[in-house]
């Protein structure tokens, strides 16, 4: 046995926590077999103070479950040297212990061939069977094996064109593993009832999509070269696309199933619509959400001063929205939006990464801009990140949560501690808060270097 990153270890096997029951345990240390049959987690009790070493192995649909555990011990060395007694005993029945005897009939593999090659979608492809995303495929591979196709068609999906929207469910899936909920399904919608110790929450996800013409074609995003051309993209193009799917999902009202009744709802939502296109679509959203833009300067004292201005609608060509989604009529039951400019493949590819997930021939350098904590600052901060053995990196980092201030069941911002909080004020400004100083990448781009003999 030998030890590993918590990192690791969650990549492999945080998807058998039990949720809120979490909370009266603390993880000490975490252990892997040198054959990766065989995962060891040091426990500390927090009741009683002791240590208990357990035991995971893949079951037989190849998800790590806990199959045993030692005696509790006084210290975490003498719970580490009964793990390393016990380990070579138990590896050698190991095709006995795993057995759990509720496996389903089959193992989950996203990557089983389920569409034509003509049909697949180029970034399935990439992750499928490129070299530089390898730590992706890993990654994924690991987490597949807890999936519940609820619709009965999510791998054929994910591989051909609902790629994008199938990643982003299994990225709300990490996030939501990550801190520490307990999930579950009931029924074919919303995607997620998750439930941790401030209570439970359901979430829908959903996505931008190209714009389509007459023929099924997509259709260019507008340029964006001049600042004219920015700022009418941000500011009318942007939020015209937010409005689409988020009213379709309003339509839905998901409130009204018994299972979703009095909890929190939140949507979850990706821009896909065009390539990189999510770098740019924050400020679009939040202007959308709360019908409100925003002009600053800095006055004779060199103080930023923000001036809300009231939005009614957005406007592109002949398409015309009306601004404010949490205005809108039934909104009120919707608690909150999720958002990360990040919930990207580039992002599952360096959480696989920082897992040990990948052909050491890939490197990754990551760049973009941060959130400036200066109260005072205008501009973001420019950062350039390698991703190598010292990286760091969470399923949270970049989430922004956007709170309606109507809610009839408010979020608690407890359930997503390191996420920036936005909160419309009743004066228009809009208060941004963090419970912690987490790095928070507003965009960012990541490539992906792999030596040429290598890449294919």
């Amino acid at each position: 046995m030998r030890p590993i990153t918590r990192a690791r270890f969650n990549a492999l096997a945080a998807y058998c926590r039990i949720g809120p029951a979490m909370c009266l345990v603390d993880e000490h240390a975490w252990f892997e077999s040198d054959d990766g049959r065989l995962l060891g987690l040091v426990l500390r009790e927090l009741i009683d103070g002791e240590y208990q070493t357990v035991f995971l192995a893949r079951d037989l649909v190849e998800r790590f479950r806990w199959i045993q555990g030692t005696k509790f011990f006084d210290s975490p060395e003498d719970a580490t040297a009964a793990m390393f007694e016990q380990a070579p005993e138990l590896l050698a029945r190991l095709d006995e212990e795993r057995c759990q005897g509720d496996e389903p009939r089959r193992a989950v593999d996203f990557f089983a061939s389920r569409v034509s090659e003509a049909r697949a979608d180029s970034n399935f492809v990439n992750l499928r069977d490129l070299e530089g995303y390898s730590p992706a495929r890993e990654m994924i591979g690991a987490m597949m094996r807890w999936h519940e196709d609820i619709d009965g068609n999510y791998v054929e999906q994910f591989q051909s064109a609902a790629f994008d929207a199938r990643l982003m469910e299994l990225y709300v899936y990490a996030l939501l593993i990550e801190n520490g909920f307990a999930i579950r399904h009931e029924g074919a919608a919303p995607d997620y009832l998750a439930k941790d110790g401030n209570g439970e929450l359901a979430i829908e996800v959903t996505t931008v999509n190209p714009t389509l013409d007459a023929q099924g074609l997509r259709v260019p995003p507008p340029p964006v070269n001049t600042d004219e051309q920015i700022a009418a993209y941000l500011k009318q193009w942007m939020p015209i696309k937010f409005g689409g799917p988020l009213t379709a999902k309003l339509s839905k009202h998901y409130w009204t199933l018994p299972h979703v009744a009095g909890k929190p709802l939140l949507f979850a939502i990706q821009d896909f619509h065009a390539p990189q296109s999510m770098i740019r679509a924050r400020s679009g959203l939040g202007i959308y959400l709360y019908g409100y833009d925003h002009d600053w300067h800095y006055d004779a004292d060199s103080h930023l001063v923000i001036e809300p201005r009231r939005v009614t609608e957005h406007r592109w060509g002949e398409k015309i929205i009306p601004s404010g989604f949490f205005d809108q009529p039934g909104a009120e039951n919707v608690s909150a939006v999720l958002f990360n400019n990040s919930a990207t493949l580039p992002k599952f590819n360096r959480m696989g990464f920082v897992a040990g997930f990948r052909s050491r021939r890939v490197r990754m350098i990551r760049n973009g801009f941060a959130l400036n904590p200066d109260p005072n600052a205008s501009m973001p901060i420019p950062f350039v990140h390698e991703v190598d053995e010292h990286y760091e990196e969470a399923w949270l980092e970049g989430l922004d949560v956007f709170h309606n201030p109507s809610a009839l069941h408010p979020l608690d911002p407890r359930h997503f501690p390191t996420a920036v909080h936005h909160t419309l004020q009743p004066d228009g400004q809009v208060s941004t808060r963090r419970l912690t100083d987490a790095f928070h990448p507003l965009a960012s781009i990541t490539h992906i270097l792999v030596p040429d003999d290598a890449a294919h």
